[in-house]
């Protein structure tokens, strides 16, 4: 059963008179389509401006922008997020869904306790007593690893390190129990022993507690043993989809491909890893046919008259799809038991 689904997403930014050569309508994701069963957990991978961040913050709202036009369906539960009201809204995020940013230390308000900023929802929304929620918010340090956490709770921010003050934004998170957790980036300030730890917290908390997981990050490496599925994007779509393993194992898009290009390994001595040459493109100026042409070292002259529909990959799993004519041969791709359909 589908938690999240998520069809042809569009979201566009209108300008006003006299922004110069910029056009009118700014697209920053084109056409997204994905579903997240419960209990799972997606890993929505690119690079700085392809469009994660914005996919998510329309799933919860919070684009914040007056010129911002969201198109498409996000159904969460039955209900379609963007026929709904602010109220609505307000009543599903952080109830039924909720965010983990990426930066703690500007996430949490430097003029309250840890203790305040956890019991201000559960005394607003839950009617929990004054002392009910603080013993709530106890057990919730307690459940993300925080040592002595009845003493932390009289705690401000500055106090605290960079992984514990992410784990109390998981904390936070979890208070209400959601359904869905999006963690947009949630390791990316941290050094890579927090940065395991807290990827292992929030793996160990989704399947605790059944929540379906949305992991946005640009590193492959951070969604490899936590997610069940990941979806590239690039240029604000979605360039390729398929489970975690066979995503690995046999990538097909050329972007997905140069991404795995540049992570490191341990099973191989490498001077100098290879890089993409060129920069994602802006929104208000995508280049003609597939976003990727420009900085792709196998693309063909066709490759700049159409957008590459999103297909399934030849040879591959049902669920391994590729927005690429010309994808790496999948003839050897493995089928992990128990990978979606």
């Amino acid at each position: 059963m589908s938690v999240l689904e998520v069809e042809q997403l569009r979201v566009t930014y209108r300008g006003r008179a006299g922004t110069g050569a910029r056009p009118a309508a700014v697209e920053t994701v084109r056409d997204v389509s994905f579903r997240v069963a419960e209990g799972e957990a997606l890993g929505v991978v690119g690079e700085s401006g392809c469009g994660k961040s914005q996919t998510m913050l329309a799933v919860l709202g919070l684009l914040g922008h007056e010129g911002a036009e969201i198109h498409g369906r996000i159904v969460f539960d039955g209900h379609d997020l963007t026929t709904l009201g602010p109220r609505r809204l307000r009543a599903i995020r952080g109830s039924d869904i909720a965010l983990v940013s990426q930066d703690a230390l500007s996430a949490l308000n430097p003029a309250m306790t840890i203790g305040a900023q956890m019991a201000e929802p559960l005394v607003r929304y839950d009617g929990h007593s004054r002392r009910g929620a603080k013993d709530r918010c106890a057990e919730l340090l307690d459940l993300v690893g925080i040592p002595g956490p009845r003493d932390r709770l009289g705690n401000y921010p500055h106090e605290l390190s960079g992984g514990m003050r992410q784990r109390v934004l998981i904390a936070m998170a979890i208070s209400r129990e959601p359904r869905l957790l999006i963690a947009d980036e949630p390791t990316t300030a941290l050094d890579v022993t927090i940065q395991s730890q807290v990827l292992g917290l929030i793996d160990r908390l989704r399947r605790e507690l059944r929540m379906a997981l949305v992991l946005i990050t640009h590193d492959l490496g951070v969604v490899a043993g936590v997610t069940d599925r990941i979806a590239v994007m690039y240029g604000g779509r979605i360039v390729e989809t398929a489970p975690t393993t066979a995503l690995f194992d046999a990538p097909g898009h050329p972007y997905t491909r140069a991404l795995m290009a540049a992570v490191p390994r341990m099973d191989r001595r490498v001077d100098r890893l290879p890089a993409i040459p060129g920069f994602p493109p802006h929104p208000a100026d995508p280049p003609p046919g597939c976003a990727f042409q420009p900085r792709c070292a196998e693309a063909r002259p066709a490759c700049a008259h159409s957008v590459p529909e999103l297909l399934r990959r030849p040879g591959a799993l049902p669920s391994h799809t590729v927005r690429c004519p010309y994808p790496a041969p999948a003839a050897d791709e493995p089928h992990p038991a128990g990978a979606p359909a």
